[in-house]
């Protein structure tokens, strides 16, 4: 039955050429998402018509309903696509420890969109290798590392600039700042130079993660003058880099990052989104830059809809986490991509951070299937409650040395203290000090073993897991459940990534049509028809 809100403005009729094609179910009709989409009244009847051109009213079929092309590669910010080559306003985030894997970034690469390698807990030495490593294989490809804030380590953060500027990696993603870095800095501006038409030109581009406004408000400005000057007086930048620092924003790009695996304030992207679209305006208007910002959205990316719902609000692109995790490129294991795999919305929880114990920081982890989040928060608890390792109550040190250490405390400070010996030693010079901070550090090794557990698939190991995990995971598996994406050996990060895409582009379609009073069979799934989409 047609609706009376559903006038027809138009007539349809075929084009010469033969390019078009008249469906009987809007289902056919709504996949052919790069042409338009036109909805006919032919004599009472609804019929849907892909391709073809409208002409005068009275003349043709009479249109009712119209919706225009919209394949996946126009969704988000085309400045966003030019700036880092790529077709699709998609990109893989970093997980930590090769998580984010070599594979992974190669795959997205291949496939037109963007990944960063997660180079968080590796040392300079292994995150050296793989920049070479990376650098070959992906030759004009788009990809980038991440550089994570390293409060307690600033050798690594200074160590890694120092590799991406010597291996011109162009692009980092920053995750975990507060506010920029000296070192940073120094990334961003390294390479500036005025080309022509008074144009600023950066070598070096930064997408930078935030989750609160004060945070995004420093990345969105430009560097701060305190650090750059610092820079040029030790003759780490040229006069001419500093100069142009006041003209550029710290990062051109910033992903809102909503609820999330890993570090997350638990933001809702339905609110942080907006707040940072409009900060972005505000600061575009106060400096004037000659390319505003861009803002991508995070968290939460786990079913069409979501990705359909970030484009709506104004992101200029969306990045996939958790997911990622689930895909056969993943640097973990098998055993961890099938725990994903029946993951619900609800199956995560809090857990101490491994690199932000002492401060109370949390990440987000897999509950279901691990007690890694309980054993964790037992081991903060007691951190918390007691000055020294030898102050804690017999019973709870027996309890925590043969369920959670599996060994003696005093073996695991042994290893523990020729771990930091190579990685970190300023670490040791404190806890020498600090009895507090010997058990601080002596508590994180199983929260920093027990990432690497999951990773290497140590069945003997499986209840310590710690699987960085947001909501999203149990999203996106309601959303493939009974398609061919429900089974782990098919998840490739490349293809779970454009069928994103293309489901948004879809659900904006079937937005447009709805505004038009065409509603969509609610019997439909709208599932993913086949693994491959060009």
């Amino acid at each position: 039955m047609l609706s009376d809100t559903c006038p027809d403005v138009a007539g349809w009729t075929p084009t010469a050429s033969g390019d078009c094609a008249v469906h009987a179910s809007l289902e056919s009709a709504m996949s052919h998402l790069d042409c338009p989409l036109y909805v006919l009244n032919d004599k009472g009847t609804l019929k849907y018509a892909v391709g073809g051109a409208l002409c005068p009213h009275g003349t043709g079929i009479p249109v009712i309903a119209f919706a225009p092309p919209c394949p996946p590669a126009h969704l988000g910010d085309r400045g966003f696509l030019d700036a880092h080559g790529l077709t699709y306003p998609c990109y893989a985030g970093s997980m930590a420890h090769g998580i984010a894997s070599e594979v992974m970034v190669s795959a997205m690469g291949a496939s037109g969109m963007l990944g960063f390698f997660g180079s968080a807990g590796l040392s300079l030495d292994a995150l050296r290798a793989t920049v070479q490593t990376l650098s070959k294989r992906m030759d004009s490809k788009p990809f980038g590392f991440n550089l994570i804030n390293s409060p307690g380590n600033l050798e690594w953060e200074q160590g890694a600039v120092s590799l991406f500027l010597a291996h011109g990696i162009h692009l980092v993603e920053a995750s975990a700042y507060i506010a920029p870095t000296r070192a940073l800095v120094k990334y961003r501006l390294k390479g500036a130079y005025l080309g022509t038409g008074d144009a600023v030109i950066t070598p070096n581009n930064i997408i930078a993660k935030v989750s609160r406004s004060e945070v995004a408000t420093r990345f969105l400005e430009p560097p701060p003058e305190k650090l750059v000057g610092k820079l040029l007086a030790a003759g780490e930048i040229t006069a001419e880099e500093a100069q142009l620092a006041a003209r550029l924003p710290m990062a051109q790009d910033i992903t809102a990052e909503a609820d999330s695996g890993g570090h997350t304030d638990h933001r809702s992207a339905m609110t942080l989104l907006p707040t940072l679209l409009q900060l972005r305006n505000a600061v575009q208007r106060k400096y004037h830059y000659q390319q505003p910002p861009r803002v991508g959205l995070a968290g939460g990316m786990g079913a069409p809809e979501s990705a359909a719902a970030a484009f709506a609000m104004g992101a200029a692109y969306i990045v996939t986490g958790s997911i990622n995790q689930a895909c056969v490129e993943s640097g973990t294991s098998f055993i961890v991509r099938e725990m994903l795999a029946q993951a619900s919305q609800t199956d995560v929880a809090d857990a101490p951070a491994a690199d932000m114990f002492e401060m109370g920081a949390t990440v987000q982890v897999l509950k279901r299937g691990t007690r890694f989040a309980e054993r964790a928060s037992k081991l903060y608890d007691l951190y918390r409650r007691y000055d020294s390792i030898e102050a804690l109550p017999p019973d709870e040190r027996t309890k925590i040395e043969t369920v959670i250490f599996r060994a003696s405390l005093d073996d695991i400070w042994k290893e523990t203290r020729a771990f930091f010996a190579e990685r970190n030693p300023q670490q040791l010079e404190k806890a020498e000090d600090d009895p507090r901070k010997k058990m601080a550090l002596t508590f994180r090794w199983y929260l920093g073993n027990a990432a690497h557990w999951a990773n290497a698939g140590q069945k003997d190991r499986k209840q310590d897991f710690q699987i960085w995990c947001g909501p999203a995971m149990g999203a996106f598996n309601d959303w493939t459940r009974e398609s061919f994406l429900e089974e782990p050996k098919n998840r490739e990060v490349a293809v779970v990534a454009l069928q994103l895409l293309h489901g948004a582009a879809l659900r904006l379609r079937i937005q447009t049509l709805r505004a038009q009073g065409i509603m969509p069979p609610l019997n439909h799934s709208w599932k993913a028809p086949h693994p491959e989409i060009t």
